[in-house]
């Protein structure tokens, strides 16, 4: 197991020394254009496929562990579906607050370009839409304090 965490970790390692060589060194960013989009996708597939095999040989060795279910208590499906249940509204009113912020960020920019006096204006449109992530967390809160 520790293996597949080593693999994972120099996936990453190599991805940030590339970024730090491209960064450091401009020249090479020329020469980068035939080699460093293989090098990328190859870290990207090794990283995802130790991911996956680290996730099947986890559920092994979690499952092997009686004790740790014992340990946590008798957690029903009940239980388990309403947990679940109080992340849903978070989950979603992040989602569309993720959705609605796009446009209106890019438009408040398009904006700013040509008349910078607005920027209040646009920074309150903003935040109502960051509002409805708000929202969404105090109704997850509510509803945790239900159950």
């Amino acid at each position: 197991m520790y293996w597949l965490i080593g693999i994972m970790t120099g996936a990453i390692a190599g991805l940030v020394f590339a970024g730090i060589y491209l960064e450091m060194t401009p020249e090479a960013k020329i020469q980068a254009a035939r080699w460093f989009k293989p090098v990328i996708g190859s870290n990207l597939v090794v990283f995802v496929v130790a991911q996956g095999l680290l996730v099947f040989m986890g559920i092994e060795q979690v499952m092997a562990a009686p004790g740790v279910a014992e340990a946590a208590g008798d957690i029903s499906i009940g239980m388990g579906l309403a947990i679940i249940g109080v992340g849903i509204p978070t989950a979603l009113s992040t989602i569309a607050a993720g959705i609605a912020v796009g446009p209106i960020g890019a438009a408040s920019l398009a904006v700013l370009a040509e008349r910078p006096e607005v920027f209040g204006r646009t920074l309150i449109y903003l935040g109502l839409a960051e509002g409805i992530a708000i929202y969404g967390l105090v109704i997850s809160i509510l509803l945790l304090d239900k159950i």
